[in-house]
């Protein structure tokens, strides 16, 4: 796991991201908020700790995709530093035919992934092109291999769960069988990364 601090002003309230792969933090620049940012990535391996949050008043967990279950097998048997957790388009079950990314999918992610080929997944992730972005292909099949061989995540209740409708990711449909209990709001027409909906972490962590 990789860890670093988006925004660290001594504010009285954290916001701890667990993210999606590969993508990285920009998706989250534009929302406003007086919360210090700390982006967690990289899910190759789970053995890091957060830094000590204790002096915050309230901190909330936001975790995205892959994070999700990330997030879930992290903090078993761990004291959980968070008041609110909000999941966005990620299941505890990521590799799943029927409530995650099928099986099938994610092994010729893995095994055909090339910077053109990561190109397309963003594409899919957006719904739309996106810039050039160069990635470490052996580092990203080692995480995708990671997360695929950890399976199912403990089970973690979530305060809310957003699930857009035009998720090309992980489908709409496999996420609603995933959080059948679950609060969940609908992002109707909102893609895989659906940050631009939202002008402020406020909103995202309702």
């Amino acid at each position: 796991m990789e860890m670093r601090w988006l925004k660290r002003t001594n504010a009285a309230e954290a916001i701890v991201v667990f993210g999606g792969w590969a993508i990285g933090p920009d998706v989250f620049a534009h929302l406003t908020g007086a919360q210090d940012l700390l982006f967690v990535s990289d899910y190759r391996d789970l053995d890091a700790a957060l830094p000590d949050l204790s002096g915050y008043s309230h901190v909330s967990l936001l975790a995205w995709s892959f994070g999700v279950a990330s997030y879930a097998h992290w903090q078993q048997g761990k004291a959980d530093p968070f008041a609110r957790k909000v999941a966005v388009n990620g299941t505890l079950i990521p590799v799943d035919g029927t409530f995650g990314i099928p099986p099938e999918v994610m092994t010729q992610t893995a095994e055909t992934l090339t910077n053109a080929r990561f190109a397309t997944f963003l594409r899919r992730a957006f719904n739309a092109p996106q810039p050039p972005m160069s990635i470490d292909v052996a580092a990203r099949q080692q995480e995708l291999y990671a997360v695929a061989a950890r399976g199912p995540a403990p089970m973690v209740a979530f305060d809310r769960v957003w699930i857009s409708g035009r998720d090309r990711i992980f489908t709409a449909d496999n996420q609603r069988a995933a959080w059948a209990d679950a609060p969940v709001r609908d992002l109707p027409n909102a893609a895989h990364a659906p940050f631009a909906e939202f002008d402020s972490w406020q909103a995202l962590l309702a």
